[in-house]
């Protein structure tokens, strides 16, 4: 049913919130054509050659195929070059449009993907703070989500977490008319929109599974204790799960594309190897205090977000955002600690408890020093926080300025069919950006390499350079300052 205290959407709502996405838009497509050598390369290359090997071979969905062929990854040899985790559809979405429009690069359609969807999330955060706290929570939301340096950049990375994140979002918003409607054929219409972007979302990047507690606390507010009693309910959930499950289950078939992943729960890749951080202090100090307040928030802003989360909400909508997103946090521990990107499925979250923040101050303005210091004081905790978290974001940006060059080095020098090894400790970006298939990482005898087909080794470590000379056996094709290519 309808809430008798919520605020509707205006048209100054419309005014707010496309002058907030012009904002976001803007603010994403800082350097968005710089090559796909930036912070987490690494994973977006293997996202992107996916895509690359749709653009070339077709649309196989059901097989989808990056640069690595070798056993670095999953330590089975995979010559055909299977990558075999989440459902391949954010790849095909801007590997389709690069091949209907190839006025821009692959790589540009990538992040112009990612950014689209993340401003259906923003879109979709405004509306729901409008509804469920007041215009001021909504704009402040939103508006966190649009310009925040930590925001900023993986929305717009070739990476499957943000377009799941807003199918996830999607879902919910569907979920929300759902239960605050009682017209039999929209609600009827809500449920299956809802029920077909939340299984997307989960094709496309599985840990969204945990939006589902999100999903769960909707249906409660609508059924209350009878929702055990709802088939809709259990139909909702085993009809999202199914297309996953099946997915995964075809993908078991392949086991040479799939990498391992149990390490993501409770461990860390350290120079010494695994170590565990499961519950450990090193994992609420990262994960809270240098990624979360520091990193995400820029310090001060933590404020805000902890004022938001104490205050009283309208429903338990929210909270069950945080509770999703604190599951998530705990359950894939190691995985959040190595890698800054896990943290986009939490950035929803901290957007609207800013938001929620802020509603309170603005609200409670008479119960301050004085409530003509209460705006400037916002813009300048905001302010400052921007700053100071795009101290560190900043540097995201950055590639080596070499690498591009020794790709057009290899492309330039070998055959588009020629197997390259690419000392690089399992980094596929040398790989990708010179296009071609191999081997990112040294892990067998060189003559193994050689009888395997790989017709060049392409290495900076000056160690291997010299003991390949000195034992002069194979052909140096191409050497300066930076690297070494040479001839199997």
């Amino acid at each position: 049913m309808k809430k008798a205290n919520a605020c509707v959407f205006k048209k100054i709502d419309f005014f707010f919130l496309s002058f907030i996405i012009l904002i976001a838009l803007l603010f994403r497509l800082y350097k968005v054509s710089i090559p796909l050598a930036d912070f987490h390369s690494w994973r977006q290359v293997d996202t992107a050659a996916v895509a690359r090997n749709f653009v070339k071979s077709g649309f196989d969905l059901l097989h989808p195929r990056y640069d690595d062929i070798s056993a670095s990854s999953t330590g089975k040899e995979n010559p055909q070059g299977y990558r075999l985790v989440e459902f391949p559809l954010y790849n095909a979405i801007f590997a389709y449009l690069y091949k209907i429009m190839p006025f821009l690069p692959l790589e540009i359609w990538g992040r112009l993907t990612s950014i689209f969807f993340s401003l259906i999330t923003i879109g979709v955060i405004y509306y729901l703070s409008l509804k469920e706290a007041g215009r001021s929570a909504a704009i402040a939301a939103s508006l966190t989500y649009a310009v925040f340096p930590f925001f900023v950049f993986f929305s717009r990375t070739i990476l499957p977490e943000t377009t799941s994140n807003s199918f996830a979002l999607v879902s919910i918003f569907f979920l929300y008319l759902f239960t605050h409607h009682d017209d039999v054929g929209k609600n009827f219409l809500f449920f299956f929109l809802s029920l077909i972007s939340f299984a997307l979302s989960l094709l496309i990047k599985p840990t969204a599974i945990f939006y589902g507690i999100v999903l769960l606390s909707l249906f409660l507010q609508k059924y209350k204790l009878s929702i055990f009693k709802r088939f809709s309910v259990l139909f909702y959930f085993l009809l999202a799960v199914l297309p996953l499950f099946l997915w995964r289950e075809h993908i078991k078939l392949y086991p040479e594309g799939i990498p391992p992943s149990e390490w993501l729960i409770t461990s860390v890749n350290t120079y010494l190897g695994l170590k565990s951080i499961f519950f450990k202090p090193a994992f609420f100090r990262w994960i809270f205090f240098e990624r979360i307040n520091n990193l995400i928030l820029g310090g001060y802003l933590t404020f805000l977000f902890l004022l938001g989360v104490l205050t009283k909400p309208k429903s338990f909508l929210f909270h069950s955002f945080l509770i999703s997103s604190l599951t998530y946090l705990f359950a894939f521990q190691g995985g959040n600690v190595q890698h800054e990107y896990y943290q986009i499925f939490i950035l929803p979250t901290i957007a609207v408890f800013i938001g929620l923040g802020i509603f309170f101050v603005t609200k409670n303005t008479k119960a301050m020093i004085s409530p003509f210091l209460v705006y400037p004081a916002i813009a300048i905790i905001f302010v400052l926080s921007f700053f100071f978290s795009y101290y560190k974001v900043r540097d995201y940006y950055n590639y080596p300025a070499e690498l591009p060059q020794i790709a057009k080095i290899i492309t330039a020098l070998t055959k588009e069919d020629d197997k390259i090894v690419t000392e690089r400790m399992g980094d596929t970006t040398l790989l990708y950006l010179a296009d071609r298939k191999g081997a990112p990482s040294i892990y067998q005898a060189i003559t193994e390499y050689q009888k395997a087909g790989y017709r060049y080794l392409v290495t900076t470590t000056k160690e291997t350079i010299e003991n390949l000379k000195n034992e002069g056996v194979y052909t140096i094709v191409f050497e300066n300052d930076k690297f070494a290519m040479f001839k199997l």
